[in-house]
């Protein structure tokens, strides 16, 4: 016995014996183990777990040998050195080289048999992302607890690119070829015999698309006091993004925006940002970070708040003056502000950001209306300034009718008109118009109207407060409100329904007033 090799096992676990022939290319052995010195029995599944390619794990203690056999009759080669399994998990070797030699006329067989330790690593990700974006950096680590055994670490991976032999494999700027999957051995340093087995293998996932977060605000549209809440959504949101928030500035001469950072919004740990006191139209973008060196994603769309305030530096008139429309109208969109340069921006129905008017002059935007120009429309000056916004709505059903409503909010205290249009062979007929006059908080609401069973589109009625009123007005307001109620009331007592066609107002789907002769209001 030249000399005896130590190695910690650890207690109540198990160690993994392999026994083969050199040479490697003979075939058809089969083998055979035994435990201790004076034993001629091989041992059975009672008391090992036998694997495949001659691999035994065993948890007993002992002394233990193999050697391997084959043909009809049984050829056996001679045993191999013995391995000894204390009780304390001392594991003790006769040789470093475990060899011995076999000959017959036809070949020289080697019997060897080698140990692999029951400490199987694992494979860790760090940081722990499964899928990481092209670019990113992230480190694959093969990890081996217990002992301080100091070991040689071997890899294996599917991906383009093979790991280096450490137990670190830091992966800077990565890409797809990095993809795959990674496992884990070791090999002891003070004997390359000894082995760990493999870990569990780890996927490792890079896209190499550049992630795009969503950003999403509520309310869409402002109210007065009301606060801004923005949203950022990215793929994967649990792992490790930071946020930045952004308001877009217009560019015109790039056509496009640019960005500026909101105030306190570098960075912030939460997937919202609060805006408080917003009153006119305004843009806003994010972006997500992660990581060290720190990896960003793309920013996001362009998302909008709307405000229809028209007391903004600019602002954006509409002729003809109402929100619905026909099919093929001529509509123009004027900006007006003490600024040269502007451009018209829309934000159709489907989700899509147009930055360019067709039929641009000056300052004005000319439509000959579709059904896909139904729309949110602003100006942005090329000062940066935004100006109120506006629905246009344009009627599918050439001969339906549309409801005549104003583009812009109704101070209260004012007279509005709505009314019902039909056009035949281009011509337009005005019909039947509901008048309040003088609006209250209490009128604003979508409305709609009908004529011979079909139905416009509905709209938004805002009411917006009158800041010069004094309580006097809203007093007399008041009175005036309560005296139209009930004379309306008296009217629907003296009013006869006739045979001629019904049209209808439909005034958040609470009241309905029909119009025949004379106006009937019924609840």
């Amino acid at each position: 016995m030249e000399s005896t090799d130590n190695t910690a096992v650890p207690v109540g676990g198990s160690v993994t014996l392999t026994c083969s022939v050199n040479p490697s290319s003979s075939s058809g052995w089969k083998y055979y183990w035994y435990r201790d010195e004076k034993s001629s029995e091989a041992l059975t599944t009672q008391d090992a777990v036998f694997h495949s390619n001659g691999q035994i794990s065993v948890s007993q203690e002992g002394l233990y040998r193999c050697r391997g056999g084959r043909g009809n009759p049984v050829y056996y080669t001679e045993d191999s050195q013995s391995v000894r399994i204390g009780k304390t998990g001392e594991f003790n070797m006769k040789s470093d080289k475990f060899l011995i030699k076999e000959e017959d006329e036809e070949q020289k067989a080697l019997t060897c048999l080698t140990f692999m330790s029951s400490n199987r690593p694992v494979v860790t990700l760090y940081p722990n992302w499964s899928e990481i974006y092209r670019g990113e950096t992230i480190t694959v680590r093969c990890e081996i607890h217990g002992g301080d055994t100091e070991w040689d670490y071997e890899w294996e991976t599917n991906s383009m690119i093979k790991a280096p032999n450490q137990n670190e494999y830091r992966i800077r700027s990565a890409s797809s070829s990095n993809s795959g999957n990674y496992r884990c051995k070791g090999r002891m340093k003070s004997s390359q015999h000894k082995t760990t087995e493999w870990s569990d293998s780890v996927t490792l996932t890079v896209s190499d698309n550049k992630p795009r977060p969503v950003l999403t605000v509520s309310p869409s549209w402002l109210s007065p006091g009301a606060s801004v809440t923005l949203n950022c959504e990215v793929e994967h949101p649990s792992a490790g993004w930071s946020f930045y928030w952004y308001k877009a500035v217009p560019d015109l001469s790039e056509k496009s925006s640019s960005y500026e950072l909101l105030p306190d919004g570098s960075g912030t740990a939460q997937d919202s940002y609060i805006i408080h006191g917003q009153t006119h139209t305004a843009g806003y973008v994010c972006r997500a970070g992660r990581g060290d060196p720190e990896y960003h994603t793309d920013h996001s769309q362009p998302t909008f708040v709307w405000s229809a305030d028209v007391h903004s530096a600019a602002s954006l008139t509409v002729s003809p003056d109402r929100v619905q429309h026909f099919t093929s109208d001529s509509v123009s969109l004027t900006c007006e502000g003490n600024f040269t340069e502007w451009r018209v921006r829309k934000f159709s129905e489907d989700g899509r950001l147009y930055s360019d008017c067709r039929r641009m002059t000056g300052s004005t935007c000319n439509i000959n209306t579709s059904k896909s120009d139904t729309a949110v429309y602003w100006c942005e000056s090329g000062s940066g300034e935004f100006s109120s916004a506006v629905n246009i709505t344009v009627q599918n059903d050439g001969n339906g009718p549309i409801l005549v409503s104003p583009v812009h909010p109704v101070t209260e205290g004012a007279s509005v008109s709505l009314s019902c249009s039909l056009r035949t062979q281009k011509k337009y007929f005005p019909m039947w118009e509901l008048k309040i006059s003088a609006v209250s908080k209490s009128d604003e609401g979508f409305y709609k109207c009908q004529y011979s069973g079909r139905e416009s589109a509905q709209s938004w009625m805002s009411v917006k407060a009158d800041v010069s009123s004094s309580p006097v007005w809203l007093i007399v307001g008041l009175v005036c409100g309560v005296s139209l109620i009930i004379i309306l009331l008296l009217l629907l007592y003296r009013c006869r329904t006739t045979n001629s066609e019904t049209f209808s107002f439909t005034y958040n789907k609470l009241f309905i007033i029909q119009i025949h002769k004379c106006i009937i209001r019924s609840i």
